[in-house]
């Protein structure tokens, strides 16, 4: 039994680090980054099939499938279900296979009216693994401060990643 259970833990994702890089009034920068393992280009390649691993309870609409992300500088990263829409960011930096990078609000931050960029980075590590990097920085005005938001989306962003490094150790 304890191969067995030593091998199923060897292959799934590691959390690396997940902090509040910094936090102020004005604004946050959150990091974390998850070991993954598959090689960089197959890690980016399935980044892009934002439907596939995002997490449902963080849609508008309530269903994943209705995620697109367009790799292309002002590219959307959008939730379409029929009438119902929003552009949650807009691409602006596109490096294939190695780095993607958004500018705009997610969730409730939208409609603060507040600046995010949200850059993902994918390293090889070694023939079969990779390193994905997130980072979001976020600024503007929120009249309790930003830091005490900054805990609460870091949380939500691990957990994307998290959730996107269990589709990379489980999808084919």
């Amino acid at each position: 039994m304890k191969p067995i259970l030593l091998l199923a833990v060897s292959v799934l994702p590691t959390m690396v680090s997940a902090e509040v890089v910094s936090q102020a009034g004005h604004g946050f920068h959150i990091k974390s980054n998850i070991h993954v393992p598959v090689p960089a280009q197959r890690a980016y390649e399935s980044f892009l099939k934002v439907s596939d691993w995002w997490i449902e309870d963080h849609t508008w609409f309530g269903s994943a499938e209705n995620l697109s992300l367009n790799p292309v500088a002002g590219g959307c990263f959008c939730e379409i279900n029929g009438e119902q829409q929003v552009q949650h960011m807009t691409v602006s930096y596109v490096n294939p296979g190695k780095a993607l990078r958004m500018t705009g609000g997610l969730g409730p931050l939208q409609q603060m009216g507040v600046s995010g960029t949200l850059s993902y980075q994918f390293v090889g590590i070694s023939e079969n693994e990779s390193l994905v990097v997130q980072e979001y920085r976020v600024s503007g005005f929120y009249p309790e401060g930003l830091d005490s938001l900054a805990a609460i989306v870091d949380g939500v962003q691990t957990a994307q990643l998290n959730s996107l490094g269990a589709y990379l150790t489980e999808a084919p």
